[in-house]
C-alpha cells in the first residue's frame, strides 16, 4: 500500500475501506500535517491504530510520504488535498475516532479572520458528519485569537461538542515541527478538546 493516498474519486464520500483495509480499526486524521513528524510519530506509537494525513503543499506531502515509507510505517498515509473540502465532503461519515488540527495557519488579519477553518461550517458541519460518537477533535495553536475563535464557535455548538479535559500525561502527544519552532522562539501554546455528544 503507498504512502501517498489518491482518492479514486474527488466528488463522492469516501468509504472508510478505500483509505486503509481494515475498516474495523481507529481511523485518525492529521489536519494540515507539515513535515508529518506528529502523524509519524503517532503512527510508530499506536500501531493498532491508523493515520492519515491531510496537506496541501506538494513538498510537505512529499516529505511526509518518504518518511512513512523509511520508518515503514503500515498505518499511515498522506493525502494531498484542502482541508475545508477534506472534512466538509470527502472523508467517511462517522468513521474518525480523532482528528488532529495542530497549528493551523492562523489567517492573522482581520479581514481574514472567516477563512480560520474554525470559523467555517462546512468544517465544523463536517467534523459533526465524520467523527464516530465519541469522537474527538484536538486543537493546539500558538495564535491567541485563533484560539478564542475555536472557543467562540464551539460554544454555539454545545449540543454537538462538549470540551473536555486534556491534562499534559492524558496520553502519548508528539508535539508538530511548527509547535517545536513556537515553543523554542518563546511563544504559548494554547489547546483545547472536544468530544462529540452521542446522538
Amino acid at each position: 500500500m503507498p504512502a501517498l493516498f489518491t482518492p479514486p474519486d474527488h466528488f463522492r464520500e469516501l468509504t472508510r475501506a478505500e483509505i486503509f483495509p481494515d475498516p474495523t480499526r481507529p481511523l485518525e486524521i492529521d489536519l494540515g500535517c507539515g513535515d508529518g513528524t506528529f502523524l509519524t510519530g503517532m503512527a510508530a506509537h499506536f500501531p493498532e491504530r491508523d493515520f492519515l494525513g491531510v496537506e496541501r503543499m506538494l513538498g510537505r506531502v512529499s516529505k511526509t510520504a518518504r518518511k512513512i515509507e523509511r520508518q515503514q510505517l503500515p498505518n499511515a498515509r498522506i493525502m494531498r488535498l484542502e482541508s475545508a473540502y477534506t472534512v466538509g465532503w470527502l472523508l467517511p461519515s462517522a468513521s474518525v475516532s480523532r482528528l488532529h488540527l495542530l497549528c493551523p495557519d492562523p489567517w492573522p488579519k482581520k479581514g481574514h479572520a472567516t477563512r480560520r477553518l474554525v470559523n467555517q461550517n462546512e468544517f465544523l458541519d463536517g467534523l459533526v458528519r465524520i467523527l464516530i460518537p465519541g469522537g474527538e477533535f484536538l486543537l493546539k495553536t500558538d495564535d491567541r485569537p485563533y484560539f478564542e475563535d475555536a472557543l467562540a464557535s464551539f460554544a454555539t455548538r454545545e449540543h454537538q461538542f462538549k470540551r473536555v479535559d486534556w491534562p499534559d500525561d492524558a496520553f502519548f502527544y508528539p508535539s508538530t515541527d511548527f509547535e517545536q519552532d513556537w515553543l523554542r522562539m518563546g511563544r504559548s501554546i494554547h489547546r483545547a478538546r472536544w468530544q462529540l455528544v452521542e446522538r
